[in-house]
């Protein structure tokens, strides 16, 4: 065979892989019910193949309920080579389905062959006959329910906002949140129950390769010196970690709230120098520079509290999602900090 025949046959051989990366996406279903989630002529029996899961550390979301279900391709697993950034296959799907006394939305996670994800929501119909495709800018829906009446259900670029702050873009599917060494005082989640994956069950069924033997025999949990500390460090993962972490585009800000699995000691750690003694960039109104934490204990409450007690649009932290301030996840870091403030104070 000559050069000319060599050259030919590998274009004959790459033309293929070539059409299918360059070939768009199909377009995302316009219903639920078209996406995998329930069985034909469903709209509440889960398809045998989904998998249920509950994290252990939920997102508030002015008290929405929800319920969350993952579906990997047969054949497929997920790679834990890295604990705490776990790469899912192509095809992978997830949903999170959100109530207020009756279901109001689901949300579409998704990875094309290319590697990317896509996302997008469903809002349920009225008589909750199914749930159809909310356009990219997102919606606003009367909700009597929800604050003020009005439940806002997030554009297609919030969605990335969030989900691509971190190494991965699922949140809430991690080694830490599905380890079986669960929080007792976690707030917002609903205690697991058997039909719920978990670390030990997706390493059962073989659905995870390279799950280092450490974190099946010592389930993950967040490092902490007391009871009230490890769910405090925990709500802050589950609800700001995903931005405020070492990896994502905020990691110059230096305000570190996600834990890991492994190494969890140095995260706990580098969550409580992140916290304390750092003056916080964002300026309180009518105020000078401020802590993030008031190392003192005095009259500035510091602008981690003041940012999670706002419900100023421009201040409030979450800034997307939120609009009812989180009374129980502020009680339980403010008793954190008053339980803790001492010891935090002489942290290296």
């Amino acid at each position: 065979m000559n050069t000319r025949d060599v050259l030919m046959a590998l274009l004959f051989a790459v033309l293929p892989t070539l059409a299918t990366a360059a070939a768009p996406p199909p377009p995302l279903p316009q219903r639920l019910s078209e996406t995998g989630l329930y069985e034909a002529d469903s709209v509440t029996r889960v398809r045998a193949d989904v998998l249920a899961y509950m994290p252990q550390y939920g997102l508030w979301s002015d008290g929405a309920h929800k319920r969350r279900w993952i579906w990997l391709p047969p054949g497929s697993v997920i790679d834990a080579s890295r604990p705490d950034a776990w790469q899912f296959p192509a095809g992978t799907r997830l949903w999170k389905e959100f109530a207020l006394g009756v279901r109001i939305e689901t949300r579409y996670i998704e990875r094309l062959p290319d590697g990317t994800w896509r996302y997008a929501s469903y809002r349920w119909n009225a008589d909750g006959s199914d749930a159809t495709l909310v356009p990219e800018g997102g919606a606003a829906v009367a909700v009597a329910a929800a604050p003020g009446g009005r439940y806002a259900i997030p554009s297609r670029s919030d969605c990335t906002v969030c989900h691509e702050g971190t190494a991965v873009p699922v949140l809430g599917f991690s080694a830490l949140q599905l380890s079986p060494d669960r929080d007792p005082l976690a707030l917002h989640v609903g205690a697991a129950r058997g039909e719920h994956t978990d670390l030990r069950s997706l390493a059962a069924q073989r659905r995870i390769v390279n799950l280092s033997p450490q974190l099946l025999a010592k389930p993950p949990r967040v490092a902490a010196r007391s009871a009230v500390e490890r769910a405090a460090l925990g709500y802050l993962h589950a609800n700001c970690g995903h931005c405020h972490n070492a990896t994502g585009a905020l990691d110059g800000l230096e305000l570190t709230l996600a834990q890991r699995a492994i190494d969890s000691d140095d995260s706990a750690a580098a969550t409580l120098r992140s916290l304390l003694g750092h003056a916080s960039r964002f300026v309180p109104h009518g105020g000078g520079a401020a802590q993030r934490v008031a190392a003192d204990g005095g009259t500035a409450p510091g602008t981690l509290l003041l940012r999670l007690k706002s419900t100023d649009a421009a201040t409030r932290m979450p800034p997307l999602g939120v609009r009812q301030v989180d009374a129980a996840g502020v009680a339980l870091i403010e008793l954190w900090l008053t339980q803790a403030r001492q010891s935090l104070i002489h942290q290296p």
